[in-house]
């Protein structure tokens, strides 16, 4: 009892943290960000040199052949510097940049095709934008880094080294002015205390000027040397046609595995039965008659495994009457007691909707299957230009997206048509599921 009172006074009395301003001048953001802009100096001058260099040359022999693939050789090399800076920009500044695609020539050719698709690449005169324009902002920011972090410091520290002057040159301080009658030094405490309180100023400042000039150079290196939106549009596009496309091949494998298994299989048993109750139609009356009874009870269930199918691909009602009757029609095959609620105006896209429909026909599932409730409710409206949809239950709760899941496929699918699944579900319950799909009239 006493070792746990002394551990929460110990606590109760434990300093606070010192405020952000006075932690920044030693915190080692500062100093990863400092060293990005010192070192971004040399390697910008660097990079700016044989860029220009290369360029002009290429340019000078454009008229003749041999300027085309100085000119490629030039972005190449640019390409490279890129590659060096986001590597930096990564362990200097935690900024990960992904690199832009690689260069394809998409009528083949060879080395001519390629060094074609590179010249034609808006991201290899990225590159070389980056290496022309960074060098006079890094001159910049390398100046007032350097200076302002050295001048803070050695005025912090002057009355510290301030004995140099008297040792070893025979003044009394700093010079801060002398001409040939007198001249004013920084020797007397009162001046040694001023310098001290000016250099704290300046050190408490640095950093976050260091910082603004470190956020410049994050802008340069995301705009200028990272993928382009149009490129990460594509990329995610191809993407979700791939996601497309293999649930879309999924879903033909359903519909074939379903009449295969259900009702071809129950169609091939009638036609059997049928032509048994044929053959006795004349030697044994009663007989057939009860077999074409049970054949009539087969193809009524025959019609209805069809009837669901046809609903699984896409229920009449939907495509009839809409959102709210279709999920009314889907909510009293539940499980648990589901309340509807559709306030829309109008109807959405037919894609939309059905991607809608097929969206809490899953959840309903799962609801029924996993959650263990009593009760659940369908919340359906539109926000501008997206249609939302909620669904919520009072179930044990714990549901997360995890790979490989039936929430990650519904996600998946959902991402393919730039929708969004978010999922709220504490162990316990309740559980909250929010699907944003687009409009789309």
């Amino acid at each position: 009892m006493d070792t746990l009172m002394t551990t929460a006074c110990r606590t109760e009395t434990r300093p606070p943290r010192l405020p952000e301003v006075l932690r920044a001048p030693l915190a080692a953001r500062t100093w990863r960000e400092l060293g990005h802009l010192l070192l971004g100096f040399p390697l910008s001058t660097f990079y700016f040199s044989c860029s220009i260099a290369v360029f002009a040359a290429g340019l000078g022999l454009v008229v003749t052949f041999i300027g085309v693939p100085v000119l490629a050789a030039g972005l190449l090399m640019c390409r490279g510097f890129g590659a060096v800076e986001r590597a930096r920009a990564h362990a200097l500044l935690g900024l990960d940049v992904g690199a832009p695609g690689p260069v394809r020539s998409r009528s083949g050719g060879g080395l001519l095709g390629w060094m074609g698709a590179l010249l034609k690449s808006g991201a290899s005169w990225r590159h070389f934008l980056y290496s022309v324009v960074h060098f006079p902002w890094a001159t910049f920011a390398f100046t007032v880094s350097v200076t302002l972090w050295a001048y803070g410091w050695a005025a912090l520290t002057y009355p510290l080294w301030h004995w140099v002057f008297p040792v070893y040159a025979g003044v009394g301080g700093l010079q801060v002015y002398g001409d040939a009658h007198h001249a004013i030094y920084l020797d007397s405490p009162m001046e040694l205390a001023l310098v001290s309180l000016v250099g704290l100023a300046l050190t408490l400042l640095a950093p976050w000027v260091i910082r603004g000039l470190a956020a410049v150079d994050r802008l340069l290196i995301t705009g200028l040397l990272g993928p382009s939106r149009l490129a990460d549009r594509v990329t995610e596009l191809e993407s979700d046609r791939g996601v497309v496309v293999d649930t879309a091949a999924a879903d033909l494998r359903r519909i074939e595995r379903d009449l295969h298994d259900g009702a071809q299989a129950r169609l091939v048993n009638l036609a059997m039965d049928l032509g048994l109750a044929k053959e006795k139609l004349l030697s044994d009356p009663e007989a057939a008659a009860r077999m074409v009874d049970e054949a009539h009870g087969e193809v009524k269930t025959a019609l209805q495994e069809l009837r669901d199918l046809a609903r699984g691909i896409h229920p009449a009602v939907l495509t009839d009457r809409g959102l709210d009757a279709a999920l009314s029609s889907l909510a009293t095959r539940c499980a648990v007691p589901v309340t509807i609620t559709v306030d829309l105006d109008e109807r959405p896209a037919p894609a939309i909707e059905g991607i809608a429909y097929f969206t809490v026909s899953e959840l309903l599932q799962n609801i029924s299957k996993h959650a263990r409730a009593t009760k659940a409710a369908v919340d359906i409206w539109r926000v501008d230009d997206r249609l939302l949809l909620q669904v919520t239950d009072n179930g044990r709760g714990g549901v997360a997206i995890s790979p490989g899941g039936g929430l990650a496929g519904l996600a998946e699918r959902l991402d393919a048509v730039d929708g969004v699944l978010a999922v709220d579900s504490p162990a316990g319950g309740p559980t909250t599921v929010t699907a944003e799909l687009p409009w789309r009239e």
